[in-house]
């Protein structure tokens, strides 16, 4: 499929485009465009497809079982049928009565999201965990068939799959289909009030935001006997980058999109660096990630990424303005406001005093609601953002060049063409050498555009 490109604005603000989304979902709405099946009221079930049985997956049906009113999980799909069975098994353990999924709707392979969806369509509510690179065929097939969505991130794994899933978000307003998406971060309370802080001038003009993602190395299983490439490497998913995008994109995600939030705008370019220094397994992972972005008013954005072991380790954000810093996002549970530059408890200005809440759980909580409550509800244009800032810092530093968020968003390269059709006998799109190494990318030579 070759989806029309999609101009963005990234420097729009939140503020912006809250306004302009509400007011065409409005309109939506009072043009009569509310398809009766397609949301339930507050007494309905609920009925839940899950495709992607891994950990995140499971707690997400987890999360969605653990909605107001009456929910129900009725078929799950995966590729490896052993994630799904141990999935089922311990979603009925949890939730009892609300797992409804008998053999006849567990459905295992590639072509398993479809009979999920199936199962639902039209009206329930599909979630969406497999590695990203699959994610915007799911999306589109569950706007077809007419299903609420939550998305996990990240969302695509290039450009041409980002402007996939901003079709299939605009088709889904226009279908009054809901779409939440994994950047649970974005509803944590304490850190949802320290970005209001932010906005409100409490440490004056931002000029500088700083993302880490500093930890131990990202796990690798060797290939099991009899296992084919594909399986090998969808099983390994954070290590190839078709499937997953890259650590800084699926895993430094949720730290850049805070940035953004903060800045209240998307960068307008990137340039970085990164490689491979210590890690050795078969695979394509930098250990390393180091990318500058800009914004249009001229602020920068740093975001470093590094899984080694025996170095130093933090998870979280640093935002500087012309009065004072923060230190809050993805990793920081507690998010604090100081006077000045230096974090220092003499210096605190503020902190959340409120009650604690669990981010995964309110994403849900809110999607559901929104679906009872036939509210306005799609997060897809805020959340391919979020995914475009990580691929444009990807693009950046694999390459070595200086890449514009425009040309970056206007790419045609992809990372997985033909995935339509993959089956797990098929050939991935990268393959070991004779000495079982895989294509890693050159910065100086590596094309992007």
């Amino acid at each position: 499929m070759n989806a029309s490109r999609t101009s963005q604005q990234p420097s729009a603000s939140r503020r912006d485009f809250l306004k302009q989304t509400s007011g065409a979902l409005a309109g939506v709405a009072l043009a009569g465009g509310i398809a009766a099946r397609a949301w339930a009221g507050e007494h309905n079930t609920i009925k839940i497809a899950l495709v992607g049985c891994g950990g995140r997956g499971t707690g997400a049906a987890a999360q969605a079982l653990s909605t107001a009113g009456p929910t129900k999980l009725v078929a799950m799909a995966d590729v490896f049928e052993t994630r799904l069975e141990n999935s089922l098994k311990g979603l009925a353990k949890q939730k009892g009565a609300q797992v409804d999924v008998p053999k006849e709707r567990q459905f295992v392979g590639m072509d398993g999201y479809k009979k999920a969806i199936d199962a639902i369509a039209p009206g329930g509510v599909v979630l969406l965990a497999t590695p990203p690179t699959f994610r915007p065929l799911h999306v589109e097939y569950a706007v077809k068939k007419g299903c609420h969505i939550f998305m996990e991130k990240s969302f695509a794994v290039d450009a041409p799959g980002i402007r996939r899933v901003l079709k299939a978000g605009e088709r889904a307003e226009k279908k009054n289909l809901k779409i939440a998406s994994g950047l649970m971060s974005r509803h944590y309370q304490p850190l949802v009030e320290a970005v209001e802080q932010l906005h409100d001038g409490k440490i004056g003009d931002i000029i500088t935001c700083w993302a880490y993602r500093e930890h131990t190395p990202v796990g690798f299983a060797a290939k099991a006997p009899g296992m084919t490439e594909m399986a090998h490497q969808i099983r390994n998913y954070s290590n190839f980058t078709w499937v997953n995008g890259s650590f800084i994109l699926d895993w430094l995600i949720h730290n850049i999109d805070v940035c953004c939030w903060c800045k209240d705008a998307w960068p307008v370019s990137a340039q970085g660096q990164g490689g491979r220094q210590t890690r050795t397994h078969a695979d394509q992972l930098f250990d390393h990630y180091a990318v500058e972005y800009h914004f249009a008013d001229g602020t920068r954005l740093f975001a470093q990424g590094r899984h080694m072991d025996n170095c130093w380790g933090f998870f979280g954000d640093h935002i500087h303005g012309t009065k004072g810093c923060a230190e809050l996002g993805e990793g920081i549970s507690n998010p604090r406001i100081f006077k000045g530059h230096n974090v220092e408890p003499s210096n605190l200005i503020w902190r959340y005093k409120g009650p604690r809440c669990n981010a995964y759980q309110v994403e849900h909580d809110l999607l559901f609601d929104a679906i009872r409550k036939n509210k306005p509800y799609n997060e897809t244009v805020r959340s391919c953002n979020a995914a475009m800032a990580g691929i444009l810092g990807r693009m950046a530093a694999e390459s070595g060049q200086l890449i514009t968020w425009k040309d970056a968003m206007a790419s045609d390269l992809e990372l997985a063409p033909g995935i339509e059709h993959f089956t797990m006998n098929s050939t991935p799109p990268v393959v070991p050498d004779a000495n079982g190494n895989y294509p890693v990318a050159m910065p100086g030579k590596t094309v992007v555009l």
